[in-house]
Order: C-alpha cells, then sequence, then structure tokens
C-alpha cells in the first residue's frame, strides 16, 4: 500500500492538474454565459429559451438524442440477451463485428451515407427509383440513424457486462416459482441489468445530444451544436453563443450524475459479481440461425456507412451516378489525398497533437490509478470520479471552454507583447497546446481505467517484495509495477492515440489556421470542395479507419473481453 504523503503529494497534483486543464474550462463557460460586463445576469441564458431559433434548435437536439438513444437501445439490448443467452457457430466473430462501428466516425460515414441515401445515390438505383432525395426530405432521420448505428456498441458492451454479473440462480429461482421466459426478463434480468442500461443509455444521450460532425456534415443546421458552430464569428460580441453551450452543459451533467446515482450505484445484493456465470446454450440448426440473423442484418447495416465511404474513395468522379456500385475505379484518390499539402499535413498535425496527449495521459492517467487503488485516502473516489466526468462532458462544451480561456489569456498583456506566449495561448495563432490538452482530457478516462484494471489485476506481493528489498517507491514503481501493467498502458494509449487523431468537436472549434488543421477538420474542409473534394475527404476517411480499426484490434488483442471497461460509464 502507497505511503500516505505519497499518496497526499500524487492526489494533491493530480486533483490540481484536472483543476487546471478540466474544470476552469468549464468555469469559462458558465462565466461566459452568465457574467456579461463584468455583472451577473440570467437575461441570455433565459434568452437561449426565449429565441425561436434556439428554442427549435435545443428542442431538435433533445430529439436527436432521445430517438437516437431508443434507436441503440432497440439494437444493442436484444444482440446482448441472444449473445449472453446462446452459442451458436460464428458467435465470436459476430460479437466481434458488432463493434465495427467504432472504428469509423459518424461524421466520417456521412460522406458514404449521402452517397446511398442521396437523391442519385445507390438506394434508389437498387430500387429502380427516381431522384427521390431521402436524405433531403428526412435529414432529422438520417443523423439519427447514423448516430445510432455508430453509438449501439457502447451501449452492447455495457449491458453485456451487467448480463455478465446477474447470478443465473435469480432467475432460476424465479422459473422454480413459475415466471415464464417473458415474465423473467421484463422483472428479473432486465431490472438486474439496468445498471449497465442505464449508464451506456446517458452516455449515448449524452453523446448523441451534442454530437456537431454528423449534423454538420448531413446540412442538418436546426439543432444546437451546428447552431453554436456557426456562432464562433460572433463569441467576441454576443454571449448567446455562451449561454447555448452552457444550457447543453448543465443538460448533460445533470442526466449523467443522474443516471450514475440512480442506476451507476444501484446495491443489489447479487450484482456485485456473480458466484457463477450462466452457461450459453448451445443451438445448432434452424435455431443457429434465426439467433444470428439480427447479428447478421445489424452488422450489415452498420458497415454500410463503412463500405460507401470505402467504394466513394476508390471511385472515379462521376462514376457512381444513379447506380448501385461504381462504374469505374481508381487509386488516385489516395494518392492525391496524402500527396496535398492540407491532407499531408492534417496527418502530421493530428499526429503531433495525439502523441503529445498520449504522453500526457499515461502520466496522469498512472498517477491516479495509483491514488486510486494503492492508497486508502478515504476521498480518492472523488478523484476517480473526477477523472472520470469528461465522459459526462461533451467534446463541443470542452472546446468551447477551451476557446474561452484562450480568448481571456490572449487579451492580457505579457501574452500581446510576447510572440513566444502568443504563440503557445492564442488558438488563432497556433492552436496546439489546446488540442494536445483538449484531446488528453476527452480520452483520459480510457487510460484511467486501462490503469485500474491493471492495477487491480497485479498482486501487491511483488511490490512488497521489492520494499522488503530495499527497492525505493520510484524505483518499485519503475522496475515491477509498470512492466507489469504495460500491457494495459498499450492499449489504452492506443485508443487515445486512434480516437485523438479522429476527435471532431475539438478539432472543427480549435484549428482556426490552415497551417495545424488536424485530419477530421482537414476531412471536413475537403468535403466542402466542388468537384473531388468528397473523393479525397473520403480517402482520408479510409486512412483514419484503418487506423482506428488497428488500434482497436490491438487493444482488443491486449485487454481481451476487460475492453467494454474502456466504454463504461
Amino acid at each position: 500500500m502507497m505511503r500516505r504523503g505519497t499518496a497526499w503529494l500524487l492526489f494533491g497534483l493530480t486533483a490540481g492538474v484536472l483543476l487546471a486543464l478540466f474544470v476552469v474550462p468549464l468555469g469559462a463557460v458558465l462565466r461566459g454565459g452568465v457574467f456579461v460586463g463584468g455583472h451577473f445576469t440570467l437575461r441570455y441564458l433565459l434568452g437561449v429559451f426565449l429565441n425561436p431559433v434556439y428554442a427549435e434548435g435545443l428542442r431538435n437536439s433533445v430529439l436527436i438524442a432521445l430517438t437516437t438513444t431508443a434507436l441503440a437501445m432497440l439494437i444493442a439490448v436484444p444482440l446482448a440477451l441472444i449473445a449472453s443467452r446462446w452459442e451458436f457457430r460464428g458467435a465470436r466473430l459476430a460479437g466481434t463485428l458488432l463493434l465495427a462501428p467504432l472504428v469509423l466516425p459518424p461524421f466520417v460515414g456521412a460522406i458514404g451515407f449521402q452517397q446511398v441515401f442521396g437523391a442519385y445515390g445507390a438506394l434508389n438505383a437498387a430500387l429502380g427509383l427516381g431522384p427521390v432525395d431521402w436524405l433531403g426530405q428526412a435529414r432529422f432521420a438520417g443523423v439519427v440513424t447514423l448516430q445510432a448505428l455508430a453509438l449501439y456498441p457502447i451501449l452492447y458492451l455495457n449491458v453485456i457486462a451487467a448480463l455478465a454479473n446477474i447470478d443465473p440462480a435469480m432467475e432460476e429461482a424465479a422459473a422454480n416459482l413459475g415466471a415464464g421466459p417473458w415474465r423473467r426478463l421484463w422483472r428479473v434480468t432486465l431490472p438486474l441489468a439496468a445498471p449497465g442500461l442505464f449508464a451506456g443509455g446517458a452516455l449515448v444521450f449524452i453523446w448523441s445530444f451534442t454530437e456537431l460532425g454528423t449534423p454538420l456534415m448531413l446540412n442538418y443546421t436546426r439543432c444546437a451544436p451546428v447552431q453554436i458552430f456557426d456562432a464562433l464569428k460572433e463569441v467576441g460580441e454576443s454571449p448567446f453563443p455562451h449561454a447555448l453551450v452552457l444550457v447543453m452543459l448543465t443538460a448533460s451533467v445533470l442526466l449523467y450524475a443522474g443516471a450514475h446515482h440512480f442506476f451507476g450505484r444501484r446495491a443489489w445484493a447479487m450484482q456485485g459479481k456473480a458466484t457463477t456465470s450462466a452457461a450459453p446454450r448451445q443451438l445448432t440448426g434452424w435455431r443457429a440461425a434465426l439467433a444470428a440473423a439480427p447479428f447478421v442484418v445489424v452488422i450489415a447495416l452498420a458497415v454500410l456507412p463503412h463500405l460507401a465511404v470505402i467504394l466513394t474513395s476508390v471511385s472515379d468522379p462521376g462514376s457512381w451516378y444513379r447506380s448501385v456500385l461504381p462504374a469505374s475505379l481508381t487509386l488516385d484518390h489516395f494518392r492525391s489525398a496524402l500527396g496535398s499539402d492540407l491532407a499531408l499535413g492534417s496527418l502530421r498535425n493530428s499526429a503531433c497533437y495525439a502523441l503529445l496527449a498520449v504522453a500526457v495521459n499515461i502520466v496522469l492517467g498512472v498517477a491516479i490509478a495509483l491514488v486510486v487503488v494503492r492508497s486508502d485516502l478515504r476521498i480518492r473516489g472523488w478523484l476517480d470520479g473526477l477523472a472520470m466526468l469528461p465522459m459526462a462532458v461533451p467534446g463541443l462544451v470542452m472546446a468551447f471552454g477551451y476557446l474561452a480561456v484562450s480568448a481571456t489569456l490572449s487579451n492580457q498583456v505579457w501574452v500581446k507583447e510576447s510572440s513566444f506566449w502568443r504563440g503557445l495561448l492564442d488558438v488563432r495563432t497556433n492552436p496546439t497546446l489546446f488540442l494536445a490538452i483538449a484531446y488528453s482530457i476527452r480520452r483520459l478516462p480510457y487510460m484511467v481505467r486501462a490503469a485500474v484494471a491493471g492495477l487491480r489485476q497485479t498482486s501487491l506481493a511483488f511490490e512488497e517484495a521489492a520494499a522488503n528489498l530495499g527497492a525505493g517507491p520510484w524505483q518499485r514503481l519503475r522496475r515491477i509495477t509498470l512492466p507489469l501493467i504495460a500491457a494495459n498502458l498499450v492499449a489504452g494509449a492506443l485508443l487515445t492515440f486512434a480516437f485523438s487523431m479522429l476527435e471532431v468537436s475539438d478539432s472543427l472549434i480549435l484549428a482556426q489556421r490552415q497551417d495545424f488543421y488536424p485530419v477530421t477538420k482537414a476531412i471536413y474542409e475537403l468535403f466542402q470542395l466542388i468537384g473531388t473534394g468528397k473523393y479525397l475527404a473520403a480517402a482520408l476517411g479510409v486512412w483514419a479507419m484503418a487506423l482506428l480499426a488497428l488500434a482497436i484490434a490491438g487493444s482488443n488483442r491486449l485487454l481481451g473481453k476487460k475492453l467494454g471497461a474502456l466504454f463504461r460509464a
């Protein structure tokens, strides 16, 4: 066990870093929404609800989040129940393929989605219809569908974990009392799985409530995130964008806190850890085919945007028009994408920002995990909760907070008079520092959960033996602890790097000069170009997809079934 003095030192340092890099930006959002001209006022906060444009945007965002969460539940819960109850040929492969949406953000998938469902897209060609613009008539449905197909794996991982912790004796007791399968499901199984269901549902709701990339790419402008993005040019003049972001932050945090309080910590006597796990029933023949059918349907729908992005990236301009598949293929877009200054520079920039985020997260994540697992401080749970809170705070809000902090600092005289400090602290000059911080804070929960899991699996006996041989605390950490949890740290680092490379909200808002564009900002800018823009954007998206797929595959190889803990509230 860690010495109390060392534990308090690490607690103070990590809590201070989180306060400076996480709480202060949130405070800047709060201040910008209710403090105008140095005076407290609720005028602009109330004006968000009274302004018909902003009120409509908030309503639409809430509807998007509710509908996306409901659709994701309809997809994830039945699949999790089937996977936990029955075994059939190809079940493991199906479970792996269900996670395919994690390798492509819906922001990129929107490119392929439009190619399939556009007026002259593949769907109309397959159905033999005229130019029916499915997206033009139902952009709301397009945003919801794309986000649900991208986010259901988060719910699936949470529900699978919750079902695995249910003691099968509870269901057996209900069956002995005469309860049928459906009654056991509604009265026993689902109530016991509620913590995982609502924890995952809260994350999906918050993510879809504040998602910027998907509605932006689908040109659905009547929602709050896009309104905030469009209002960025007014940040220095109007407090309304700050007030709108504050409303979204408050709603997200209250929802997360409520779900975590009422469901995430609900204590069932049988739910801490199942003493035995229910053995899946082996299915063969038509029963196996029937159980596999929902997986096949969902996987086919989920990978449709991926396939469409890949086909778009290799199709000749104009060759995929009123046809199910492209008429001719080419690899020129990949060469052009990697050969252009914008694309190549953006990949280099993103790699730089992501590597900085990984370095920060390894140090911060290990320090937090040591306090949480290896100390006996009574308030260590507060540090763990603070480190996990970025999962509840949308990237859009965090980006706006860093933008506000940068604006405040860049107006200081000592910053204006120094080119060094101006280049470091003014995002308009160089956003590297703030992008690296934003990426690291947004992905810190992954590293903390990975490090905590590794420490809990490592016996204290090795560290105690080293201490008995005279090794100091830092030597034990370097020679014993870190090598033993290296696989967990590598898995957390891979996910931090890959998801940082594909971060959307922070990249779109904080990167304001082309020289410093990350890859997602480059994809958005290329997509706006007339002609070959969408093909180059799709090619960059495929490179990003391959990167994230390799990262998740590597993390899955290192962590196995424990990978789901990294996506758990």
